[in-house]
């Protein structure tokens, strides 16, 4: 709050007043010093422990498909089938552990509870590797699979956790903390790929060529040195404040209860809101509840809100799928191709991911640097592009991926039949890895786009008690997607391989049919893309001007269409007030005792002689009264009316009764 003063001194003495961040607290529950707490000092020892977290999950996934179809001896498609499932389970996972993270233990907790968890599960998965194989018993498969599962459940409670905690430490209502947390989301996903590119890099060929235990043993140790990472910052954490009102999701589950219970209900538009989204105008209906427990208009526009995502996670579901296709079949259809680059050293093939990863290592620091300024010059956005033009540039060049990758299958087939190596499987294929870098590399720039896109838009889109849970549902794309996949999978499979015939997946992929699969991906990245295309123009406020149109009509148009791309900033502005007005008033309080306070010890120290000379003229006029003239009074009485004027204005946050001055 800013109190208004005519000294320059008043400010020197309130500073505390301008430099609180409000909602959150320090470790201690005291409130937090802008300069003290949050930002990038405290963002980077969370992106530490991200990228620990990174290394041990790469770790394990980059190179699990290889342990399963070679120590476990899996075919091909079961072992992409269990690839897909468990790291489909990893994704959704997240939804159970944002929902106990927002609702009982908050972030913090849920990080290093989390993070206990993973220690263990990794800790365990190198035991099962000690076991001796001996046909992959059973003890060893429920023990390497039982402690797989682990670190699923360990990465639900870390996952959306730990990315919305570190969000937590700018502050969205400063202007500059507000900018420097969209390049925080995109630091964040450099730090995820600097994890995934060294382990890719050095443990895989641990695993491949020295040992499997100690390939599971290194993550183990990363996650240690992680948790040791996270809990050094916990004095410069900014912590949020768990407001004491009613649980958001029950809050939120409530408005669907009511517009489903008052479906039949006649709505008057004397009851509605005056202004609301054009879009699911039904949800409406829960404030027409006559027992008086009806939501508010804030708790609606919320689920709105929420349901407005709902769109936009179905069409980025492809993208999920295409994602699931990197660890598996990129894979494989690398181990049969020519690795060698230096005489003596073949490159392991779960190593080629890190051509991804290096796409992802030197774009993001292109895109923050030198990209979003020269858009931002154009577009006027802090970001330089809006969110969703980011998620879509990102789909695009992922259905680019797609169908380079069928042609490169194309003539990977084509080579092996040209070589007489079509009925031989352990043959190498005298074609160059190389040839999969285009593949690699556009799914790499496409994640920049649109995952760093999809991780700031569920945070910024919902509810600040919601944050876990959106980073969550951005999270459950990959989950879903990884399930469609192996789903997928398994009907081609069932479809192509009866009759004796080889599968598109067949255990000898020069046999198989990968391009067919590649160029099936492809076209359902087309439809998706289309499908998002146009369910997400309406974000965009367009009004075509008709010249036989009257200016009524027109401003009614113009409303409509900027009020569905900004309803989730005007709720969110109802929020934010709705929760500081009683800290608004208590600072209104304090501000003025402090100003009393001030004049008071003023007056006292600089008390002038009596009376001065100055004033002698207007003792005749004021009748004989002593004290400053009646111009001095006047000031300062007019001064402190206009103070408490501006900061009842203040406190009186409620919309005007027309629309929205957008």
């Amino acid at each position: 709050m800013d109190v208004s003063t005519s000294s320059s001194t008043a400010d020197e003495e309130t500073p505390l007043l301008n430099d609180t961040v409000d909602g959150v607290v320090d470790h201690k529950g005291t409130p937090v010093l802008r300069f003290t707490s949050g930002g990038w000092r405290s963002a980077g020892f969370i992106i530490g422990v991200e990228v620990a977290e990174r290394f041990a999950y790469y770790g394990i996934e980059s190179n699990l498909i290889s342990y399963l179809t070679g120590p476990l001896g899996q075919s091909t498609a079961l072992a992409a089938a269990n690839v897909n499932a468990w790291a489909g389970v990893s994704s959704l996972l997240p939804l159970f552990g944002a929902f106990v993270a927002d609702s009982f233990l908050g972030r913090y907790r849920t990080i290093i509870v989390a993070n206990l968890l993973y220690i263990m599960g990794l800790g365990l998965l190198s035991l099962s590797a000690i076991l001796p194989i001996a046909g992959a018993s059973h003890i060893q498969l429920i023990l390497f699979f039982f402690s797989l599962y682990l670190v699923a459940i360990a990465q639900s409670g870390h996952k959306p956790c730990v990315q919305a905690f570190g969000a937590d430490q700018f502050d969205g209502e400063d202007p500059q903390e507000c900018k420097a947390r969209s390049s925080f989301f995109n630091w964040w996903y450099f730090g995820i790929c600097w994890g995934s590119l060294t382990t890719v890099l050095i443990v895989s060929y641990i695993q491949e060529n020295i040992s499997w235990a100690l390939g599971f043993g290194i993550p183990c140790i990363a996650m240690v040195l992680g948790l040791f990472v996270f809990l050094l910052g916990t004095k410069t954490y900014r912590y949020t404040v768990k407001r004491d009102e009613e649980n958001p999701f029950f809050r939120i589950g409530r408005v669907f209860i009511a517009a489903f219970s008052n479906r039949r209900t006649e709505d008057s538009q004397q009851n509605l809101p005056h202004q609301s989204y054009e879009q699911f105008k039904f949800l409406n209906k829960a404030l027409l509840t006559p027992d008086g427990k009806a939501s508010s208009e804030v708790d609606v526009e919320e689920a709105k809100a929420v349901l407005r995502l709902v769109p936009i996670w179905g069409t980025c579901l492809v993208y999920g799928i295409v994602f699931a296709q990197v660890p598996t079949f990129f894979t494989k259809q690398g181990a049969t191709m020519q690795r060698t680059i230096v005489p003596g050293f073949d490159i392991p093939p779960a190593s080629l991911q890190s051509i991804g990863s290096l796409a992802i290592f030197f774009f993001i620091p292109i895109y923050d640097r030198v990209i979003v300024p020269i858009a931002r010059a154009f577009t006027g956005k802090p970001s330089g592009i809006t969110m969703l033009q980011r998620i879509g540039t990102g789909m695009f060049l992922s259905l680019l991926s797609m169908v380079i990758a069928a042609l490169v299958e194309i003539k990977r087939l084509k080579t092996a039949q040209d070589y007489g190596l079509v009925d031989s499987p352990g043959a190498t294929v005298p074609m160059s890895v190389l040839w999969l870098i285009p593949q690699y590399l556009l799914q790499g720039v496409s994640d920049v786009f649109t995952m760093v896109g999809l991780q700031e838009l569920f945070y910024d889109q919902v509810p600040s008690d919601l944050r876990s849970v959106g980073l969550a549902l951005y999270l459950s794309i990959f989950g879903v997607g990884s399930f469609l996949s192996s789903f997928l999978i398994s009907i081609i499979e069932e479809t192509t391989g009866g009759n004796g015939r080889d599968s598109w997946f067949s255990n000898n992929l020069n046999c198989a049919h990968l391009d067919y699969y590649y160029g099936l991906l492809a076209g359902l990245s087309a439809v998706a893309f289309a499908l998002y295309f146009v369910l997400t123009k309406s974000g965009n406020p367009e009004v075509v001007v008709d010249d036989n149109e009257s200016e009524e009509r027109l401003l009614n148009r113009f409303r409509r269409e900027v009020m569905r791309a900004g309803v989730i900033q005007e709720c969110k502005r109802r929020r934010y007030h709705e929760n500081t007005q009683e800290k608004k008033k208590r600072k209104n309080r304090e501000a003025a005792k402090l100003w009393a306070d001030f004049v008071k010890r003023q007056t006292c120290r600089f008390k002038p002689r009596w009376p001065p000379a100055e004033w002698a003229a207007v003792d005749v006029a004021s009748k004989g009264r002593r004290g400053p003239p009646p111009r001095f009074l006047e000031r300062n009485k007019t001064e402190a009316p206009t103070n408490k004027r501006d900061a009842d204005d203040e406190d009186n946050w409620d919309l005007p009764a027309g629309d929205i001055p957008y």
